[in-house]
């Protein structure tokens, strides 16, 4: 599984999400982890970015809720129980990995 963190520079999800990230994937050698740092307009159309933090999994953005447009702005996300965050929860996060939330 190809998983990639698009940003802005400076987002402040990114660090925890980063976080989060790693320690669901631990030593998995299954899931390869990139960040790529989104800079214009065009490269946000181009890569599928609906703000940041953007999470793709083999280049499907699994917490996509149409109609939502590409731009270089900020990201919120909702969890199970609708609470809005900058990140996915940690449970939602293990979902999209398909691993039992712990």
């Amino acid at each position: 599984m190809n998983l990639t963190v698009l940003h802005v520079q400076g987002c402040p999800s990114l660090g925890p999400l980063a976080d989060e990230l790693k320690e669901l994937i631990g030593a998995r050698t299954d899931i390869t982890l990139t960040t790529v740092l989104v800079e214009s307009e065009q490269q946000a159309n181009r890569l599928g970015f609906h703000g940041s933090p953007t999470i793709l999994v083999d280049g499907v953005d699994p917490y996509l809720s149409p109609p939502e447009t590409t731009g270089l702005s900020c990201r919120v996300y909702a969890d199970f129980s609708g609470r809005l965050a900058g990140l996915p929860s940690r449970a939602s996060l293990a979902a999209v990995l398909g691993m039992h939330a712990y």
